[in-house]
């Protein structure tokens, strides 16, 4: 089966599953107090300012409807299908550097992508949130949160399927402020303990 088709049965079985799954979760990640930004995140604002001047006054999920759950699959989709995977280091000769990405990228390029595409398609950008996940094997990666009526789910380069955050096997540090796009805030995860000053790298 080619790629496309195998996206596309993916997406067909996500869907088919709206109500089981995106009904069932409705649950919200715990945050803290303000805590560190990421210091690509800090350098792509100073590139590009607009990025961290996105507010949303009373930033409360957005209702979660079979329109916008089939956006989500399908914007995961095609972000990772057309996006070749690349460090930081291969691309751009340097440790970290968030930025759009034209043919390569990594995780942070991949979220931004999608971030920008669900904005597009009318989703406020205080229920986008670029969020820092610790994996299982102690490597630091970044997700898209979308905060949704029903829970929040996680858009991902590594994973083809558009999972509730419980779902998943990542300990999460951190991510961007509901009401400020430029402000981050902490995780209680209370899943397992982490640091939260980890970086990114896939």
């Amino acid at each position: 089966m080619s790629k496309s088709l195998r996206l596309a049965a993916a997406a067909a079985t996500l869907l088919a599953s709206f109500t089981v799954g995106a009904h069932a979760a409705q649950t919200f990640m715990k945050t803290g107090g303000l805590t560190t930004q990421p210091i690509g995140h800090y350098e792509l604002c100073q590139r590009e300012p607009a990025e961290c001047r996105q507010s949303t006054a009373n930033a409360r999920p957005i209702k979660l409807t079979r329109n916008l759950w089939q956006a989500m699959i399908d914007i995961n989709n095609s972000v990772n299908a057309a996006v070749q995977p690349r460090t930081d280091q291969e691309i751009w000769g340097i440790e970290e550097f968030w930025s759009y990405p034209d043919v390569f990228g990594d995780c942070e390029d991949y979220v931004l992508e999608k971030r920008r595409l669900l904005m597009k398609a009318g989703v406020p950008a205080g229920n986008l949130l670029i969020t820092v996940v610790r994996q299982p094997n102690g490597d630091g990666h970044a997700v898209l949160t979308v905060m949704t009526s029903m829970g929040d789910y996680i858009l991902d380069n590594l994973e083809p399927r558009v999972l509730a955050w419980t779902d998943t096997e990542y300990t999460y540090l951190k991510r961007q402020s509901a009401a400020s796009s430029g402000k981050w805030v902490s995780i209680n995860d209370g899943r397992a303990g982490a640091v939260a000053s980890v970086g990114t790298s896939r």
